[in-house]
């Protein structure tokens, strides 16, 4: 497996690759500079490896669509793919930054959504439980994936009112985040210059908690600096007690994932001090999203995450969240017309993983697999896909990425289409069709390779039961 450079923040390379990576540049500068800095991996060390759950600067992540897709291609990932919280703006970038690499590229959205009423209107047994996020009950986050390129502006106008109520929450979080400040004697946050203008909220992104904790990390790291007297302010004025592994990382001021690691406490510890919860305004209904996706010939995916132990990230504790009631849930998961589940093998059990596969088939969900990569210190690779519970994520990848160009070519090609020629096919032979679909597309030119699927499709020439 290829070595890589984590923090490509300060990656020292040629002009073109900090170029790459530069957020203040458009997109069309950077998938520029991503064609002139050539390919020097040795390709025999693909890992044939997959992540469909990448998160890029247009939500909070230290990579553009660019560098995530390079990221991806140099650590031997054979596709890779976008999904931003609240946002598709990636979407164009990462696709064409995926076909200039050579690999196979996917783009979505990831939201929160209320379980909070039920069919008749009245509250859920799900409104007062904790399903996959660590901050709300009744609230849950889910991804719209295989979105079409025609209907990519579609998804950012959906998005768009999502946005604009999570700003004011998050404005509002950071008056309580200043009073915190202030009552410490820490210089406080200025919204505009230390959030706003750090994000690219004004090109269709979103500015998460992340941003806010980025800010007081930064306002934080000014008054202590790096190192023991950070970690001593941290418990003297917040009361923030550090497990040991993360306090040797902190107490290290040359540790190049400090921003990182530091988020991870805050996110623990100081977000719920300023936390305020959302309303069904900004975390609309599941349904209303799954109707909206269906209606752009995108899949809708529920994000099962699972009873935690520790987590990869470091920023969420253990907890328990749906396993308890796993099969209820499942059954409301296709109430409100889920198409898929996705998932992350590296944090689940061996059990959690075949209990979730094993509902997956009895209802009739596609399979999705990816990592929610967020910060410098993750890793690109995700071997857990390569053992024998998970590898068939490797071609239900395929099978999106299929999806996704041949529903560009007309939406009667989408895997979950009525009108597909393969429509009266099972899901499973579905999936083996289409992810034979995917795997002869040519990767640099996927659009046109995609149109000649289709005829191909319609002529019933494609034999994809003999592979």
């Amino acid at each position: 497996m290829p070595k890589t450079t984590e923090n490509t923040i300060i990656y020292a390379m040629t002009d073109n690759f900090m170029i790459i990576n530069d957020p203040s540049l458009s997109g069309n500068e950077r998938l520029a500079a991503l064609r002139k800095t050539g390919k020097n991996r040795d390709l025999s060390q693909n890992t044939g490896e997959i992540n469909n759950h990448i998160h890029t600067i247009y939500s909070y992540s230290p990579y553009t669509p660019s560098m995530a897709a390079y990221k991806a291609w140099e650590s031997g990932l054979k596709a890779a793919g976008s999904v931003d919280h609240d946002s598709i703006a990636a979407a164009d970038e990462m696709l064409e930054s995926c076909a200039v690499l050579g690999i196979g590229g996917c783009a979505g959205f990831e939201v929160r959504v209320s379980f909070k009423k039920d069919a008749f209107g009245k509250a859920s047994v799900f409104s007062a439980r904790k399903l996959n996020n660590p901050d709300s009950e009744g609230i849950a986050y889910m991804t719209v994936q295989g979105i079409p390129r025609s209907f990519i502006q579609s998804a950012a106008l959906f998005l768009a009112p999502i946005r604009e109520e999570r700003l004011k929450r998050t404005k509002a979080m950071a008056v309580s985040a200043n009073a915190l400040l202030r009552e410490a004697d820490i210089q406080e946050i200025d919204f505009e210059k230390d959030i706003y203008r750090c994000s690219k909220y004004n090109e269709g992104g979103e500015i998460t908690e992340r941003h806010l904790l980025a800010a007081i990390a930064g306002t934080i790291i000014n008054k202590y600096g790096k190192g023991p007297r950070l970690t001593d302010g941290l418990k003297q004025k917040f009361d923030v007690t550090i497990p040991p592994k993360i306090s040797s990382l902190l107490c290290d001021p040359d540790n190049p994932h400090y921003l990182y690691d530091l988020l991870g406490v805050l996110k623990s510890d100081i977000l719920p001090l300023i936390f305020i919860q959302p309303d069904e305004k900004e975390c609309i209904s599941a349904q209303t999203v799954t109707s909206f996706a269906d209606s752009i010939c995108a899949i809708p995916s529920y994000a099962y995450l699972g009873d935690v132990g520790e987590s990869p990230t470091g920023d969420k504790k253990a907890e328990k969240f749906e396993d308890d009631f796993i099969d209820e849930l499942f059954v409301e998961l296709s109430r409100l017309k889920y198409k898929a589940v996705t998932y992350m093998p590296p944090r689940n059990t061996r059990d959690q993983l075949l209990n979730v596969q094993q509902l997956c088939r009895k209802h009739g969900f596609m399979e999705i697999s990816g990592v929610d990569i967020n910060s410098s210190r993750q890793s690109f690779n995700c071997p857990e896909v390569l053992n024998d519970e998970s590898r068939h994520l490797i071609d239900t990848t395929w099978a999106l990425i299929a999806h996704e160009r041949l529903a560009s070519v007309d939406r009667r090609y989408g895997l979950f289409s009525a009108d597909n020629p393969l429509a009266s096919l099972g899901l499973k032979d579905r999936l083996a069709a289409f992810a034979f679909f995917g795997k002869k597309l040519d990767l640099n030119n996927p659009g046109e390779s995609a149109a000649q699927i289709a005829i191909e499709i319609d002529k019933g020439n494609l034999n994809w039961r003999n592979v």
